[in-house]
């Protein structure tokens, strides 16, 4: 495929086949969520476990943040933007199933905002599994990879996003590091704090969430979201929030949000660039090999 990485032929079908698959993507979504999607707009997708670790979180706080933004100016330059959550929680895990409820509310309050004009979408897939995944996965342009370094040891989504063309927006922990070694600095975006910073605040201290929070009028403003009934008469978020304010934040969702904006909004600027998103996006598939099952049973 690198043979053809400047191809404008080749490009032409590459994007079609990807867009094919994002068109029955966003037809699965009409039936199921009775949400309507653009198929040109940037399909940013978290599919996994959910976790506090694996920080569905700091994805669904900064789709709140992106939100404000487009309230405060609607004339904001950005490609629309598809965000689809899926994956499931255990069945006594009550944080994980708030996390759920709170992309559901914001769901709600995002795609039932006519004053967006479709620049933002929210979309949680209930009940994740291996035949939704051969619709999610292809259609993707952005993997979410966003753990706390430090937490995830290795992961396969990723390399399934990776091999179907889609960039990474990821911590540099676990799989993403070979991803990153493979396709290069160029074909990837990441952010966020090291592993070893990470182990460091957790051994020595040091971190106050607080902090951040009284110094970030933004994190203000979304977490005041959470419990002031932005989101839904009587909906509130407390316990979010208090994990977030009173209990330090132990998985440093607030510590990484000025860096996961910024690379959000790199990954903006790439898109609207479609022959270099689109290099990148090739680049990605041609690198997979590594992860193929027959060189890791040879390592073996």
């Amino acid at each position: 495929l690198l043979n053809f990485i400047n191809d404008p032929v080749f490009y032409q079908q590459f994007d079609a086949v990807k867009l094919s698959n994002k068109v029955r993507l966003a037809n699965y979504i009409a039936s199921h969520n009775d949400v309507i999607v653009d198929p040109n707009s940037i399909f940013d997708i978290q599919v996994k476990r959910i976790h506090e670790y694996k920080r569905q979180l700091l994805n669904a706080l900064h789709v709140l943040y992106l939100y404000n933004r487009l309230k405060e100016n609607p004339n904001l330059e950005m490609a629309p933007r598809t965000f689809i959550f899926s994956g499931k929680a255990a069945p006594g895990y009550y944080y994980a199933k708030e996390v759920i409820k709170l992309i559901t509310a914001i769901a709600e309050l995002v795609n039932n905002d006519r004053t967006l004009r479709d620049k933002l979408k929210v979309v949680f897939l209930a009940n994740f599994n291996v035949s939704l995944a051969e619709i999610i996965y292809p259609a993707a342009n952005i993997s979410e990879q966003i753990s706390t370094a430090g937490k995830e040891a290795s992961g396969t989504g990723n390399m399934k996003f990776m091999m179907n063309g889609a960039v990474t927006l990821g911590t540099m922990d676990g799989a993403n590091i070979e991803i990153l070694d493979a396709v290069g600095a160029s074909n990837i975006v990441t952010f966020g704090l090291s592993a070893d910073e990470v182990h460091h605040y957790q051994k020595y201290g040091g971190y106050r969430s607080i902090d951040i929070f009284e110094q970030e009028p933004r994190i203000q403003q979304v977490l005041h979201q959470l419990i002031d009934g932005t989101l839904g008469h009587g909906l509130s978020f407390q316990a979010i929030y208090d994990s977030l304010l009173l209990y330090n934040d132990g998985y440093f969702v607030l510590k990484d949000f000025n860096a996961y904006a910024d690379a959000q909004n790199q990954v903006d600027h790439l898109f609207r660039n479609p022959t270099i998103w689109t290099k990148m996006s090739i680049s990605n598939v041609a690198n997979s090999g590594i992860f193929s099952s027959d060189r890791s049973i040879g390592d073996y």
